[in-house]
């Protein structure tokens, strides 16, 4: 797993526990101290923001967790999945595209990166050259031909 995408992860939980654990409960002490709380816009957004903080940050330690458990020996050495660098066959375009399948925090169309979690990703996995494959994207239908398959074990 890249060790940028945890430290991305590691350095948000951390700034969002620190406003859990230590900003949010002064605004809201000094938001209470101007009164009728059922009445007191400063209070509600404070809380609301809190509510907005800890379920992020259940979110985030779970990703964390699925991260984690990326087990490499998994990973097939013959197919396309997570880290493959893929050149396809767009037979709608007739043009040849070439991708890598990231995480969805890595993800970044324009630079050819695209999400395993996306419809294209989702539907190139298990893949292998020769292969054709077709995929209903936001904007439309698209078939693509698998031309090259470079593997994370590969790189």
């Amino acid at each position: 797993m890249p060790t940028e995408i945890v430290k991305k992860l590691q350095n948000e939980i951390q700034a969002l526990e620190h406003e859990l654990n230590h900003e949010l409960p002064k605004e809201i002490k000094v938001a209470r101290a101007h009164g009728d709380l059922s009445e007191n816009a400063e209070f509600q957004m404070a809380k609301e923001r809190q509510r907005f903080v800890a379920a992020r940050l259940v979110q985030l330690k779970q990703r964390l967790a699925e991260l984690s458990l990326i087990n490499m020996s998994n990973i097939p050495k013959d197919k396309i999945a997570w880290g493959s660098k893929v050149i396809l066959y767009d037979l709608s375009r007739d043009s040849e595209i070439e991708y890598r399948l990231v995480t969805t925090e890595e993800a970044d169309v324009a630079k050819g990166l695209i999400s395993t979690s996306s419809p294209i990703g989702r539907g190139l996995m298990g893949k292998q050259v020769g292969d054709t494959v077709r995929i209903n994207t936001p904007n439309g239908a698209r078939e693509f031909e698998v031309r090259e398959v470079v593997t994370i074990h590969d790189q």
